[in-house]
């Protein structure tokens, strides 16, 4: 039965090709390096142990239960979906910088102790994602389902003094678009998070600024008839369909939006740097597809940068955008997969007798490994 596993996740291939793993919160690409996409898409989801309730895993990252959820989480990855076995094969994890040490902890021990893995190597998304682009500098923005998370990347090396993050992301989209069609008279609430997902993918886009400033004034576009079930269809107005997206520019509290988050972490880093952050900004993640962003999100970056706040503090004539050589959901995959063909993967990975013999994972967060010493073992 093994070699039916093997023969189908390598085709022809006799190599063992290393396993890319881009663990998210909501979506799970899954692939092999040298291949330009992912293999396939899941939710990050697994049965809790007495109820078989399906959890998203990280809301459990405090629970004893990780454990258990990320074992049959990755059982299923490897003999539903990759058809390989995980022994002495090597992984490659894209993780975000800021990914809960804890989570980290948990995987690794899963990977080595209970699916024997020859290696692990944790790869930072917002540095994978550049090996994509042949450059060593570029402003990052995630646009995930929890957060939208900004980080400078300058000459290779993140820039985490000036890193942003906020709450605005898919899911503050997703509960925009239920509180208005719970609004909208005749529209049912009860809608499942897949559908409002699904509503969100299909009907919704990101206005232009000019239209966004007076909403009240034009007329909204037309709206669509969404299939529920049996038979039955809800309207989304067309109203909907234009602002879901507006609370990634809506300025909070702390009078912060997603266009404020870049350019208060290009504000943050040296003065030399920022001009070629300004000119190399890449967007990633999923909300990142909306169609419509970039052009509004350029047009709020210039507006801001002609009020008092910026215009004393940043001199950026110019504010250009990549385009990434792949979808913005798995750009991030497609770095690792890259990254892990090539020779490097080798001696940066942490081997399954290294961790036997410490029992832990090395912390870029954790002062202990960043000291000039050949041998550093766990206290």
């Amino acid at each position: 039965m093994m070699a039916f596993y093997e023969g189908i996740g390598l085709g022809v291939t006799t190599d063992r090709q290393t396993v890319v793993l881009d663990i998210g919160y909501a979506y799970t690409k899954y692939g092999f390096t040298g291949e330009a996409a992912p293999r396939g898409f899941i939710r990050t989801e697994a049965a809790l142990p007495e109820n078989k309730s399906r959890v998203k895993i990280f809301d459990h990252l405090q629970d004893d239960k990780l454990y258990d959820l990320l074992v049959e989480f990755i059982h299923h990855l490897y003999f539903r979906k990759l058809l390989v076995s995980p022994k002495d094969r090597r992984v490659v994890i894209v993780e975000s910088l800021l990914c809960p040490t804890s989570f980290r902890d948990t995987l690794a021990k899963v990977f080595f102790r209970h699916f024997d893995v020859a290696s692990l190597l944790f790869l930072p998304s917002q540095l994978a994602a550049l090996c994509t682009l042949g450059t060593d500098t570029a402003l990052l923005v995630d646009l995930g389902y929890r957060e939208a998370t900004v980080v400078p990347v300058y000459a290779g090396v993140p820039v985490l003094r000036a890193w942003q993050a906020q709450p605005i992301a898919g899911e503050a989209v997703e509960r925009r678009i239920r509180e208005q069609l719970a609004a909208s008279e005749g529209s049912p609430c009860d809608l499942s998070s897949e559908q409002i997902e699904d509503i969100k993918v299909r009907t919704c886009f990101v206005t232009t600024l000019e239209r966004s400033q007076k909403l009240s004034e034009v007329k909204p576009p037309p709206s669509v008839d969404y299939p529920v079930a049996c038979g039955r269809h809800i309207t989304v107005p067309g109203n909907l369909r234009e602002t879901a997206f507006e609370v990634l520019f809506e300025e909070d509290g702390d009078q912060l939006s997603l266009s404020n988050l870049i350019l208060d972490a290009i504000l943050e880093c040296a003065t030399d740097a920022r001009r070629p952050l300004a000119e190399n900004i890449f967007i990633v993640g999923g909300t990142a597809m909306v169609p419509g962003l970039r052009a509004r999100l350029r047009d709020e970056m210039r507006q801001l940068l002609g009020l008092e706040r910026y215009a004393s503090k940043l001199s950026l004539p110019n504010l250009k955008f990549h385009r990434a050589p792949a979808k913005e959901n798995y750009a991030a995959w497609l770095g690792g997969a890259i990254f892990g063909a090539t020779d490097s993967l080798v001696s940066r990975s942490l081997t399954k007798e290294s961790y036997m013999k410490t029992n832990c994972v090395p912390d870029w967060a954790n002062l202990y490994y960043n000291r000039p010493s050949s041998e550093q073992m766990c206290l």
